[in-house]
């Protein structure tokens, strides 16, 4: 099973199990304080969800290495082909 297949196959199992309490169709009755928790649960998890994806985007962007070597690496390569463009008549 791909990682999509387990993140699908939890968010149904998660999605079942709230709507049979939220909604009570047939489950268990859930005391009105509970139900008034248990309604907008989702909303409040994506929120969640969303500020950690925030957190963790803007962490690792601190934190990005910088690369010295490739980027030299690159300016060589760089000038090499404007060198070869130069040899065969092209103009910058």
């Amino acid at each position: 099973m791909t990682k999509l297949g387990q993140w699908l196959w939890g968010l149904a199992l998660l999605g079942s199990a709230w709507a049979a309490l939220a909604l009570g169709p047939l489950g268990p009755r859930v005391p009105p304080p509970c139900r008034q928790v248990l309604l907008p649960l989702p909303v409040y998890l994506l929120v969640a969800f969303g500020c950690y994806s925030l957190a963790t985007v803007g962490y690792r962007l601190a934190t990005f290495n910088d690369c010295e070597e490739a980027a030299a690496e690159l300016r060589e390569h760089i000038g090499a082909a404007r060198a070869d463009l130069r040899r065969r008549g092209l103009r910058f």
